[in-house]
Parts: C-alpha cells; structure tokens; sequence
C-alpha cells in the first residue's frame, strides 16, 4: 500500500483536493462468481443488465470524479464499460471467492490506480444489487457525508424488521435471549413499537476517507455515520425471490429506475470472452 499513500500524501497532479472539494472516486464491486443467482450483475433487469442502473445512477449524480468497475470478469468489464463505467483493471481471482473481504478488492482498486497517478480524498462502493438506488440518493448521502464532521465514512441504514431483541442463541435443549434486557419487561415481551430503534445496514451505498484504508486497513474506519435510505433505495438483490421481487417492481413503475442512457447491449457471442461461474 506504500504507493497508494505516496499518491495520496502527494496532493498534486491527478490527486488530491481541488479548490477544497474532495476528489470521491465510485467503486462498483462486480465479480463473476454469483451462486444464489447466477450471472447476476449482468442478468437482464427490464432492458439493461443488472450494473447497468448502478452505473447510471452514479454518472447522473454528478460526485464523483471517475466511475470504476472492479471485476475478475473481461465480459463483465466489457458491458460496464458500454454503459460508461471504467474497468481499467481485471480484479484477481483470489480477491473474488465467495468469502473474500471487501477490504481487499478496495485496496486493490486504489493500489492500482495510485501506480497510475490517480488519487481520490475518498471512496464510495456501488453494489450492483441495488438497482433502486437513485442519482438522488447518491447526492444525499454525499451531501451528509460532508457534513459529518469527525466520521470516518458513512452507511446506509434501515430500520430493522426482525428486532434482535426478539432473537435467541440456542444451546443444547435451551436457549437464550441475544441481548440482555434492561429491568422489568424484557424485551422478548415487549411490543415491537415499544422496542427501541434498532437498524440494520443494506448494500445502497458507503462513503468513506480513503485514509481508512490506509491507516486502518478498514473500509469503514470506527466513527461511522448513519445514512437513512427510504422505500426501496436500500433494496437488496441476494437471492432468486429478491430478483423476482425487483422485476415485479420495475414492471410496476419503471420510473424507480435510474435512467439508462446507454442503448441496450447486443450480446456477444459466446466464446473465449464468455463468464464462467466459479
């Protein structure tokens, strides 16, 4: 990581602030390797392959300086660059397993472009999964992001539907409550209304300083800010009744979309450049 602090501690050319504004790069995770719906960042949602919308929504949001898809897939790399994002790199198979952190990729990413000479201030991750995700939202949480002052990077959030307050850890024959209750009713008792506010983080979007990276090896850091999605911004595609869900709601009111400019990619033959699920 000595060259991605090196470009960044160098605030000159390519990098570094401009006239105060920080320099915020997307970064869209996009491997191949998708079981529980396979193909799915480039599976047709409606007439565009699933990134597209994602890639779309971070264009038309105006933040960001460059929009960088991070893949181990040419014929991933090839769609995304169709519809206006960047693949200047293939991401490595060892850093796109079914259990790779998120760290590794994002340190890739700005490893490789620092050796480049392009240093950003900060970074968001995109995640193709949240086809809702609007250009509107992206500049709200931008625009919190900034006004966060003392936060290492921002998450979105929503309330929470299965309270942990109503989970157990079973043992053996028995079980207990996950979190300890405070005197009188407990909170396994207590109504859901009368429960205190508990939310659960959803893939929409994180911002984050880039100096979390580097001096924490962390794509979060420890002062994290909250970032409120509302209706579907925070709408997740992880399994197949999540797809059919989305389908259905973008049948139902195409406008929850971000708006594709791009025309609808012909598809390529298959051949040497065609996915392989791993």
């Amino acid at each position: 990581m000595a060259a991605v602090a090196a470009a960044v501690a160098a605030a000159g050319g390519a990098g570094g602030s401009i006239g105060g504004e920080p320099r915020c790069i997307a970064l869209v995770p996009a491997r191949a390797g998708s079981k529980r719906v396979p193909n799915k960042n480039v599976r047709l949602l409606g007439a565009h392959p699933l990134i597209a919308y994602t890639i779309a929504a971070a264009r038309a949001s105006g933040v960001f300086q460059r929009v960088v898809v991070s893949t181990d897939s040419q014929e991933i790399a090839r769609i995304a660059r169709h519809y206006g994002a960047e693949a200047p790199f293939i991401r490595p198979s060892a850093m796109a397993a079914d259990r790779s952190p998120d760290i590794e990729w994002v340190e890739h990413a700005l490893r490789t472009l620092a050796e480049g000479g392009e240093s950003y201030d900060c970074f968001s991750i995109l995640r193709p999964t949240s086809p809702f995700r609007l250009p509107a939202t992206i500049r709200r949480a931008w625009q919190e992001f900034r006004a966060a002052k003392g936060a290492d990077s921002l998450r979105a959030v929503e309330l929470c539907r299965q309270h942990p307050g109503k989970m157990w850890i079973v043992e053996g024959k028995t079980m207990k409550p996950l979190l300890p209750s405070p005197p009188g009713v407990p909170f396994h008792s207590t109504p859901y209304q009368a429960l205190p506010a508990v939310f659960v983080q959803n893939a929409s979007l994180e911002i984050a300083w880039t100096r979390v990276v580097l001096a924490e090896r962390s794509i979060a850091g420890s002062a994290l800010a909250p970032f409120l999605t509302e209706g579907l911004e925070g709408f997740d595609i992880n399994d197949a009744d999540d797809w059919l869900v989305a389908e259905a709601r973008a049948r139902e009111r195409p406008e929850i979309l971000p708006e594709v400019a791009a025309a609808p990619l012909a598809p390529e033959p298959r051949g040497k450049n065609a996915m392989k699920e791993h």
